[in-house]
């Protein structure tokens, strides 16, 4: 699954959308899914604008306040075989659609009884975007409005089987491309199924980190988490040699 990544800074994403963004856009060295913060991400209702919301989507039909704080941490990701099918994400899926902004992402490699962290980039866009969906709830006790968002993961590519070897899911990277046909304003469910693939393997590159994005005492939003780390007993992976 997709639970953490890193956001680029507000002048990499102006310059590679051509979008507009507000001041309180932040560059994020490492976000995980549950730090309850806003991110930037680009909606098909605004595709000109960067727009800042919750990670964990909350569909517009929840009913209160505690079943929409239940609802955000099941739905961060949404599993691209079943978007149209689960009540979770089946109004939005086809409709309200979104990039989710990243530079790279972070995913977990068991071996040997241990799990060790990953850091995976593209090698030839400094920034990229996920396919995301979104909703827009509201409060109807103190009438506060939430627009939320999850992340797409589609089955792994060969590279990312070998890293997230138990469940085998990446992110739905979406092609340069297929950016603007993800968010037009309508999408057909054939259309919407074709852009949700495995990213070619031979675009990407990775390398092993410290497993400080897991401290609990320090702040992880440091550049020093994307720092190259070489674990002596980790066995590196098969095809590392092709990857760089």
């Amino acid at each position: 699954m997709c639970y953490r990544y890193s956001v680029p800074g507000p002048d990499a994403v102006k310059k590679t959308f051509q979008v507009k963004i507000g001041e309180d856009f932040q560059r994020r060295y490492h976000v995980g899914a549950f730090e309850n913060v806003k991110l930037p991400v680009i909606t098909n209702q605004d595709p000109h604008q960067v727009q800042l919301f919750k990670w964990g989507l909350i569909p517009f039909w929840v009913k209160d306040e505690k079943t929409a704080s239940e609802f955000k941490d099941r739905t961060v990701n949404a599993r691209s075989e079943t978007i149209f099918d689960k009540p979770a994400f089946r109004s939005s899926a086809g409709k309200q659609h979104c990039l989710v902004i990243a530079d790279g992402f972070f995913e977990w490699r068991y071996y040997n009884g241990k799990n060790y962290p990953y850091y995976i980039k593209l090698k030839d866009r400094e920034v990229f975007s996920i396919a995301g969906l979104w909703d827009r709830w509201v409060n109807k006790n103190s009438g506060e409005e939430i627009y939320s968002y999850t992340i797409i993961t589609t089955e792994a590519n060969p590279l990312m089987a070998m890293i997230h070897n138990k469940k085998k899911r990446m992110p739905a990277i979406l092609d340069k491309k297929d950016e603007e046909k993800w968010i037009k304003k309508t999408i057909t469910k054939e259309e919407t199924m074709d852009l949700l693939k495995p990213y070619d393997e031979s675009n990407m590159t990775t390398y092993t980190i410290s497993k400080m994005i897991t401290a609990k005492d320090i702040d992880v939003n440091v550049p020093e988490v994307l720092e190259p780390f070489q674990y002596n007993n980790l066995e590196p992976l098969p095809s590392k040699k092709s990857l760089f």
